[in-house]
């Protein structure tokens, strides 16, 4: 069917490339560029005698414009996956422009030197896209990504209008460490200390960091403390969900991961600011990062499950109603299928998928959109076929 490009090699990218390779019949060729290419030869040495997709890979610096022009051009994919860091979405984009490609991501644009993320820099490509005829899927991971979808799914079969939603993110693995996180240490951490907000009424709402906790009940998990934060995903959907009055966001930390990042921070450790450090500059928040365990070596001593999914509140035919759409995954499950713990696999999983709705032209829309303004049905039958299943409940408990 086509080729893709992915950009990245790590615990998120090794995922989706498993799946990719186990889709041969729509991936029948992938070339994986990382800074690092001896990661890229790895996975594919080890991939290559289980598939039927041809894998070849290549060394990029993903912040040089320049270099991912060549390489797109030497390789002429039907779409770029970029699975580098958020701080490179814009420079990848920009390569894709250049040389009308098709461009798939899962997180939102930060810079590097401010923790602050939103789509605007990315939706400033809109025109442009449009123009060059090629289509941008912003946010193809679990949450944004399933999310999004989610709530469209729900739009269109279940609801005349969505008033409230509430996205439940639940991670109830354990690693045993004391610390550690469960994808890239200095995005975590950065996304976790950063004020949280929540849309409500047109307008957005700030918080403090972590100031409001709910405790909930997840199936497959159990009961666990869940803190509000500002999401990318509650941006878009805020503008794409008619008659919305409210969107939050919460996820699960257990009191081990609090206390150590409120020590961490208390002692400068989150910091991005530069400091000096025998002559050499360095980043407190970085330094941390390299001394924390590698998210991609949690898989063998990760074991519980995620629940993620939303919440929504409506009308439908006049009446008020609710409904509850979410997927459980097993970490242990997913290390043994794809040698990753469940939070990269159900962010690499849709990964796979969005590239995949693009590049069979199943979602052919130039421009830059975010997930949710596609049809979901094809998105949601590839979820239960790819490894992630969802299930619903029409009379769930609300968040207060």
């Amino acid at each position: 069917m086509g080729k893709a490009l992915i950009i990245g090699c790590g615990g998120v990218a090794s995922v989706a490339i498993h799946k990719c390779c186990q889709n041969s019949e729509v991936f029948e060729e992938i070339c994986i560029a990382s800074r690092t290419k001896s990661k890229c030869d790895a996975l594919k040495e080890k991939l290559a005698p289980t598939t039927k997709t041809k894998i070849t890979t290549a060394q990029v610096d993903a912040n040089n414009v320049e270099e991912l022009i060549a390489l797109i051009e030497k390789e002429k994919p039907g779409v770029v996956l970029n699975l580098a860091l958020p701080y490179q979405d814009l420079t990848i984009m920009d390569a894709c422009l250049a040389t009308k490609t098709h461009y798939v991501d899962t997180a939102n644009y930060e810079p590097e030197d401010t923790a602050k993320f939103e789509y605007s820099w990315q939706w400033a490509y809109r025109e442009r896209f449009e123009k060059a005829g090629i289509t941008a899927l912003l946010g193809s991971g679990f949450d944004p990504g399933v999310t999004g979808v989610f709530c469209a799914y729900a739009l269109k079969h279940e609801f005349d209008e969505i008033n409230y939603i509430d996205i439940l993110d639940c991670n109830g693995g354990d690693h045993g460490y004391p610390f550690a996180t469960n994808f890239n240490p200095e995005i975590n951490i950065r996304e976790v200390s950063a004020k949280g907000s929540y849309w409500e009424d047109g307008h957005w709402v700030e918080t403090e960091p972590m100031e409001i906790k709910r405790v909930y009940n997840f199936e497959g998990v159990g009961e666990k403390d869940m803190y509000l934060l500002h999401h990318e995903e509650i941006e878009s959907l805020a503008l794409n969900m008619p008659g919305i009055k409210r969107i939050r966001f919460f996820m699960t930390f257990g009191q081990s991961y609090l206390t150590h990042l409120k020590c961490l921070e208390n002692v400068g450790m989150t910091s991005i600011e530069p400091i000096m450090y025998e002559g050499k500059e360095i980043v407190p928040l970085q330094f941390l990062k390299a001394v924390l365990p590698d998210p991609s070596t949690l898989g063998p001593r990760t074991k519980g499950k995620t629940n993620i999914g939303c919440i929504f509140q409506g009308k439908k035919d006049g009446e008020e109603k609710t409904y509850y759409l979410y997927n459980i995954c097993d970490h242990q499950e997913s290390y043994r299928e794809v040698g990753s713990q469940a939070v990269a696999y159900t962010t690499g999983v849709p990964a796979m998928i969005g590239a995949m709705m693009v590049l069979t032209g199943t979602w052919n829309k130039p421009g830059v959109h975010n997930i949710e303004e596609f049809d979901p049905d094809p998105f949601m039958d590839a979820l239960n076929t790819w490894g992630l299943p969802w299930k619903e409940n029409r009379h769930p408990v609300l968040v207060d």
